[in-house]
């Protein structure tokens, strides 16, 4: 009777394992198309000797080592939100600890959001540049296709993006046994070169990568930028850990994904100390001319998986920021029953195809992209850096000589990689940069919107307590039937029942007054979803709390939270919600009028209420009023 459960148990944790191959090691495992080429480029050919070969893939050697086995799978994923990963959920598992208050906790915030926004960077660029990479490789198998890289790039960039609505499990299963052949491909093809010159395994001694950094500090500091691009999509591994889970992810590193790369590297390296003609493509150029044509349309079907990473990323990264207050609403659809994280965001879907093309047709080739590639990715990596140093030791509560000690070793290595990056600026670095700037104006802007709505809200309100005071000593007529109110502040009288009293001069049997409040922990149990206060005289007041990755689903959560003895009221009670316009004002104290406006036209188009909180259409009265901000 133990082992069916324990086999099933095996196996779904394979089918998840062969998942997470097919989404969250497409950015990592596609890195050999590139990463090598422009560490070698990076240093203008002074690392092309032997010295500077074997220091290169030292230094890759012990990046993936470090940054991914050890920081990210080992400890960073440690930092989980009941599952959800994420640099958003690192930050909230900073937020409720004692010390986190007052302008530390502003401090913490920002960094956060600001590495977060920095992370669409990368989910807008890694699309563009894998693909333009393994579809560049077209140009060597068939030079009379040259001028078709990039209407053909453009192509397939266009169908990953259409297939996104089918969901990460189904993609991931499509992608899995890809990502399979692809890493038996990198390993083979490192095998093939490697048995022709062994000796580069002696690489693997660190003390190569430390005499290269001693005896060519210059070169070796130019490498580090295109060293780093081995190391991307590690931040994307923490960000979808909620689609698989983190033993799944960890599965998939050990058994395949690390030691298919390695011998990949250390294959190119073999063939660039034999070739050093090929440093100018020494990915493809490890295949014989009869494997050319198949390996560039394996690549390219791998590059279009390696993209899937960030994607799915982007859309778990944006409705945790929706859930805690940073983003304004979009449709959430949630694509399985059985893994919570696995959703799609059409408008999150559209923006980033949008960007990935607009890339493509401005830089034109993957090296181009290299310079802009890497420069966020390294800055959200020291963010990350930061936050674990502070969730290690106020929330794991580990010694502080252990802190110190990754703290050192991790900041050095991200910084000096930061720095690598920081000379790609002028050449393009700056765009996602930019693009992170603007996204972190989003947030601020978004955030601290709301709360001057709110502040502006409290104003003009009445409390709830007052309220119904008053309308029993004014005998106010009481109609039969429940009406539900949605309030943002429980302490207040939500906007809509004041002004159905105020037109109607009447209010319901039965008023339920429900106010929904969005925690910084990923979900929560049922138990403690809902607290329900008997207010009398028909008043009753629900709070109802959701998880910051969980879908809101009201009508639902009020059934279990009330029981059998309001299900008849609860199927036919109205919703009444407010539906606010907001007037920008400069002569209302609160941000800077751009700001306002910018926050308006946001809340313009933000998801409607009714569809996020999926309420029952046929049964909503919308009552409109007007903020001034």
């Amino acid at each position: 009777m133990t082992t069916e459960p324990a086999a099933a148990s095996r196996g779904r944790l394979g089918l998840l394992s062969l998942g997470a191959l097919g989404v969250v090691y497409g950015d990592i495992g596609t890195s050999p198309l590139y990463a090598f080429r422009e560490a070698i480029h990076a240093t203008g050919g002074q690392a092309a000797d032997r010295a500077g070969v074997l220091g290169i893939l030292s230094m890759i050697l012990w990046a993936l080592l470090i940054v991914v086995a050890c920081k990210y799978l080992a400890i960073v994923m440690r930092a989980d939100s009941h599952g959800e990963g994420g640099i958003l959920a690192l930050t909230a598992l900073v937020l409720p600890t004692p010390a986190t208050t007052g302008g530390r906790k502003r401090v913490l915030i920002w960094l956060g959001l600001f590495g977060a926004a920095l992370l669409y960077g990368d989910g807008i660029i890694t699309p563009a540049i894998s693909v333009l990479s393994a579809v560049e490789g077209l140009e060597l198998a068939a030079p009379a296709l040259g001028p078709w890289v990039l209407p053909i790039a453009i192509t397939i960039l266009i169908g990953l993006f259409a297939m996104q609505h089918l969901g990460t499990a189904k993609v991931g299963a499509m992608f899995g046994p890809v990502m399979v052949t692809w890493f038996a491909t990198l390993g083979l093809l490192g095998v093939w070169q490697l048995v022709r010159d062994p000796s580069v395994l002696a690489a693997v001694n660190p003390t190569y990568a430390i005499g290269f950094a001693l005896e060519r500090p210059g070169v070796a500091f130019f490498a580090l930028a295109g060293v780093f691009l081995v190391v991307t999509g590690a931040e994307a591994l923490y960000a979808d850990m909620g689609h698989f889970g983190r033993r799944p992810i960890q599965i998939a590193w050990f058994a395949l994904v690390l030691p298919a790369l390695l011998l990949n590297y250390f294959g190119q390296g073999a063939l660039l100390l034999a070739d050093p003609e090929a440093a100018s493509n020494p990915f493809f150029l490890m295949a014989p001319g009869w494997a050319l044509l198949p390996l560039v349309i394996l690549a390219t079907t791998a590059t279009v998986i390696a993209s899937q990473a960030l994607i799915s990323g982007s859309f778990s990264l944006t409705m945790q920021a929706i859930q805690l207050g940073y983003l304004p609403r979009v449709r959430i659809d949630h694509t399985s029953t059985r893994e919570f994280g696995q959703v799609y965001l059409p408008a999150v879907n559209a923006a980033l195809m949008v960007a990935c093309i607009g890339l493509v047709l401005g830089f034109r080739s993957s090296a181009n992209l290299a310079a802009a590639y890497g420069v966020a990715v390294a800055s959200t990596m020291v963010v990350t850096t930061v936050l674990l140093i502070v969730v290690a030791r106020e929330r794991w509560r580990w010694p502080v000589g252990v802190v110190l000690g990754i703290g050192v070793v991790f900041l050095t290595i991200d910084l000096a990689f930061l720095g690598a990056n920081v000379l790609k600026i002028p050449a393009g670095g700056w765009l996602p940069l930019a693009l992170g700037a603007v996204i972190f104006t989003v947030m601020t802007t978004w955030h601290g919107g709301r709360a001057h709505v709110a502040a502006r809200r409290r104003l003009g309100s009445v409390p709830l307590n007052t309220f119904i005071t008053d309308i029993q000593h004014r005998g106010v007529h009481r109609v039969d039937g429940t009406a539900i109110y949605l309030g943002a502040d429980r302490c207040q009288t939500p906007s809509a029942l004041e002004a159905n009293l105020h037109t109607h001069q009447v209010v319901h049997e039965h008023c339920l007054v429900v106010t929904i409040q969005i925690i910084d922990t990923a979900r929560l149990d049922d138990d403690t979803r809902a607290t329900v206060t008997d207010l009398g005289d028909g008043f009753t007041q629900v709070l109802l709390r959701f998880g910051f990755i969980e879908q809101p689903d009201v009508p639902a959560a009020l059934r279990r939270a009330l029981g059998t003895r309001w299900l008849a009221r609860l199927g036919s009670a109205t919703y009444f919600v407010g539906l606010e316009t907001i007037s920008p004002s400069s002569q209302v104290p609160g941000m800077a009028y751009w700001r306002e406006r910018l926050f308006a036209l946001l809340h313009r188009n933000a998801a409607s209420i009714v569809r996020y909180f999926r309420l029952p259409r046929d049964r909503i009265v919308e009552v409109g009023n007007v903020i001034e901000i």
